[in-house]
């Protein structure tokens, strides 16, 4: 019993301090509502070409000799005025249309709960604003999956530019699974490098549940709810036959959802092979055609930049004073619960 009471006074402590730093993060965010709007954040646009193009002459300084560099760079420079001057005869022939399309790259770096689509929203309406249908957007995209409601609006961003004609190609270096691979078949074109992991077409959820532990140390839990539905497995209260049956069909439900949504985008694949929640690597994933082709990212672009202009678009967020402050109480406030979570494994022996 000593033990069960040090265990009920370290929760009623835990407790009240979580109240308290509850109480001041509320006040923070009440102040932080009041202040006027400020700009969030920026673009920042680097052209990928000039880029390459850098790589290109370090490694010519490198390894070509000095007497010959000035007359690899002169040769590359008539072959460059050469273009320019065919593309302004061109431009002229077309009525002033740029015969050079443009490419415009963004990349998305996926967590559990797809924070990275605060982001990618931001870019996909910059990007809108100017790209026609003669240019391309490229998604570099890195995803093991994560919640369905965030990965869903994820997908929506990449369905605006589908809806404006725009050809969108999506690159997977490593992974795009679930979540991840929701996104990668809105578009036109999927590209994955040989062992990036493509596919999970399903549904998964775990839920802790502490019931018996509780009741053995005759803790009672009070489950309310106003609809029969309202809650089905809990972590605190005693799951029933009934809970678990409507959570699985709750879960079958998002699984149709994801099919269907699949099947819209790409009907060529055979759902009732692949939506099984396996996941498959590259050359396999062509085969069940889940990806059109295998390619790096960088493979890719590379080759695009011989006949377009690349363009990587980001939009970098800016933290104000009082965002890095919630920041760092984010952060104590996590080094607290792992506290109290080594704490309870001690208590329990």
């Amino acid at each position: 019993m000593e033990h069960v009471y040090e265990y009920v006074g370290f929760l009623a402590r835990t407790a009240t301090l979580l109240i308290a730093v509850l109480i001041v993060l509320s006040a923070i965010a009440a102040l932080a509502q009041k202040r006027q709007q400020q700009p969030q954040g920026h673009l920042e646009i680097r052209k990928l070409n000039e880029h390459f193009t850098d790589l290109r002459y370090g490694m010519q300084e490198a390894l070509v000799p000095a007497s010959m560099l000035r007359k690899v760079r002169k040769d590359e420079d008539k072959a460059r005025r050469a273009a320019d001057k065919a593309a302004a005869k061109s431009l002229r022939k077309t009525g002033g249309e740029d015969p050079r399309p443009r490419v415009f790259v963004l990349d998305f770096d996926g967590d559990m709960q797809a924070s990275a689509v605060k982001t990618l929203r931001e870019e996909v309406t910059a990007v809108l604003t100017t790209a026609g249908t003669e240019d391309e957007v490229v998604l570099r995209l890195e995803s093991p999956g994560g919640l369905v409601h965030g990965y869903g609006l994820a997908a929506s961003q990449l369905a605006r530019v589908r809806d404006k004609g725009i050809p969108l190609t999506v690159c997977v270096d490593k992974v795009a699974a679930s979540g991840g691979y929701l996104m990668a078949v809105v578009a036109n074109r999927i590209l994955a490098a040989p062992f990036a992991v493509l596919g999970s077409i399903g549904v998964v959820a775990q839920i802790p549940n502490v019931h018996r532990l509780l009741k053995r140390h005759d803790v009672d839990v009070e489950v309310l709810t106003a609809g029969k539905h309202k809650r089905t497995l809990t972590v605190l209260g005693e799951n029933t036959d009934e809970a678990r049956q409507k959570f699985v069909e709750e879960l079958e439900e998002v699984h149709a959802l994801f099919k269907s949504f699949v099947q819209g985008y790409r009907p060529q694949i055979d759902l009732e092979r692949v939506a099984t929640g396996e996941a498959w690597h590259g050359q396999h994933a062509v085969d069940l055609a889940l990806v059109d082709a295998l390619s790096t990212s960088d493979a890719y672009l590379v080759d695009r930049a011989e006949h377009a202009d690349l363009f990587e678009v980001r939009w970098v967020e800016t933290r104000r004073p009082l965002d890095r402050l919630l920041s760092q109480v984010e952060s104590r406030l996590d080094r607290l619960l792992e506290r109290a979570i080594d704490r309870l494994r001690y208590l329990r022996g």
